[in-house]
């Protein structure tokens, strides 16, 4: 899964300023004023010109390798190149791309996907060879960076088979009623037969490459045969940039889109004609996360003294500046299969000082692991540990270095910091709360859970699926080593001459999308 938060500062105002001269993409600060327009929607969108989005960079770890991505940066570039056979919309739920529709078998172990007509940019026209090279590829046992390889690894190739041009079976090794959100997922881009060098990628997306220069920039120029229309821009460009100068960058005018800013600058900008920030609700999951492999979490008690000593609103206030909504220790709030009837687990101070007691932690001290990795991390880990002081719980923040954090958090701490962008909440067990997963950073290790949600995903029954999943869910909530304590908006700033720009949850159909906006 793209890690939210995996944010490494790459290109200071200094640094940004210089390299956009280089590439020949910007202006000097304060040269490339607005030029009116007043940030509105209306109007009729416009052709051409040149957009300018700056995103939080990863540096050399930065890839046009659309099976290797991770980072947002990294994903924007890919969409602007490459489509999906399948996407998501705004709940989380599968839409179609390439993929034109898709029917299963009566037991969902076959799948039959139509391919609409699409062309990539060199004019091979698209077939289901594309489509079976593209999965091979991704299930490379050789490529650990494949993003996606475990979660497809529900395909058996060896089994699935074109059935002429444009229609695709894909025989699965066990049920599966979530396979076309599995392919909506990062890291499922379809990529024609044969492609090996990421450093030449042609795709079927609404805009050609160009250059790619990591750390740093990317350019890519309309495709007029897009099978969905051609981009009303005629080129994009994709930088990299730390917050700071991703702000000013905007304000100046020398970008038209800065993505992922923080609330204390939507405060700065308001009022400001140049700037409008686009908020979309409920785009992630805010937290921290218990061991529950050791003492005291491995106790479902103590875990669920630390979830009713925690101030949900408090936080949401201070660390979210009041941009988010109270978490209810269950991933995936607004999202397909959320179960919205549980209780919530509100501020309990007296059942959580009874419930240390009981665990026998009360006055004890844990430590909790955090990093600048995210911008809400550090505020969050001290607000939080001066609550667990009122409840008699103590605890000592310890901070480890940004770059390795998410790694780190496997093995470190008692508590961490959390957080998690959009997802498919099938997605988000399979991939943090099943046995061995590769992010279950709780340690949460229950055969009967993982036996389960195996159960649940072969159900082609939608509201039985639902309820099972929502049962999982609830199971987390009470006795897991989950406190997700908000749900923060997405914010996103944008120049008053662009326009089109969609609140979206990032990783879905309607975000980053530069092909459907249009300049003054």
């Amino acid at each position: 899964m793209t890690r939210v938060g995996g944010k490494v500062p790459v290109s200071t105002r200094r640094e940004f300023l210089g390299m956009a001269a280089g590439v020949g993409a910007l202006g000097l600060l304060g040269s490339c004023g607005p030029s009116g327009g007043g940030g509105t929607e209306t109007g009729k969108p416009r052709r051409g010109g040149t957009v300018r989005a700056v995103f939080p960079g990863a540096g050399a770890k930065e890839t046009m390798d659309p099976h290797a991505q991770r980072q947002f940066v990294d994903i924007a570039r890919h969409k602007a190149v490459f489509d999906r056979l399948v996407d998501l919309d705004a709940r989380l739920r599968p839409v179609p791309r390439l993929a034109l529709r898709w029917e299963p078998n009566a037991d969902c172990t076959v799948w039959r996907l139509s391919l609409r007509k699409a062309t990539f940019h060199d004019g091979h026209v698209l077939d289901a060879d594309d489509v079976l090279y593209s999965l091979a590829r991704i299930q490379d046992p050789n490529a650990a960076d494949h993003l996606a390889r475990t979660s497809l690894s529900v395909i058996d190739l060896s089994k699935s088979r074109g059935i002429g041009r444009d229609t695709v079976e894909l025989a699965l090794r066990r049920p599966d009623a979530e396979l076309p959100s599995l392919l909506g997922m990062t890291g499922t881009a379809i990529v024609r037969r044969g492609y090996r060098d990421p450093a030449h990628p042609v795709g079927t997306g609404p805009f050609r490459f160009g250059s790619f220069e990591a750390g740093r920039s990317f350019t890519a120029h309309r495709f007029d045969d897009h099978w969905e229309g051609a981009p009303h821009v005629d080129t994009v460009r994709i930088l990299s940039a730390e917050t700071e100068a991703r702000g000013n960058a905007v304000r100046a005018g020398e970008v038209e889109y800065a993505h992922e800013m923080s609330a204390t600058f939507a405060r700065v900008v308001q009022g400001d004609a140049r700037v409008r920030i686009v908020a979309t609700p409920r785009s992630g999951a805010e937290g921290f996360v218990l061991k529950t492999d050791r003492p005291p979490f491995d106790d479902p008690d103590a875990a669920l003294a630390v979830k009713l000593l925690t101030d949900r609103g408090r936080l949401v206030d201070v660390v979210l500046g009041g941009r988010g909504e109270i978490g209810n220790d269950m991933y995936g709030k607004g999202y397909r299969y959320y179960p919205e009837d549980v209780p919530q687990h509100g501020h309990d101070l007296g059942e959580a000082k009874r419930l240390l007691r009981k665990s026998g932690v009360l006055n004890k001290r844990i430590t909790l692991y955090t990093s600048t990795a995210a911008d809400t991390f550090v505020d969050a880990a001290h607000l939080f540990a001066d609550q667990a002081g009122e409840a008699g719980l103590r605890v000592e923040v310890t901070t480890g270095a940004p770059e390795t954090y998410f790694t780190d958090l496997l093995t470190q701490g008692t508590i961490g910091s959390h957080r998690c962008g959009a997802m498919p909440i099938p997605t988000y067990i399979s991939e943090r709360l099943l046995t061995g997963a590769p992010q279950n950073v709780t340690a949460w290790s229950h055969k009967d859970f993982d036996t389960a949600f195996a159960h649940a995903r072969a159900t082609t029954d939608g509201d039985r699926r639902a309820s099972e999943y929502g049962s999982l869910l609830r199971t987390v909530r009470d006795r897991g080593g989950r406190l997700l304590w908000g749900h923060s908006e997405w914010l996103n700033a944008v120049s008053s001459r662009l326009h089109g720009v969609r609140p979206a949850p990032p990783n879905t159909v309607d975000w980053a999308r530069f092909d459907t906006v249009w300049l003054d």
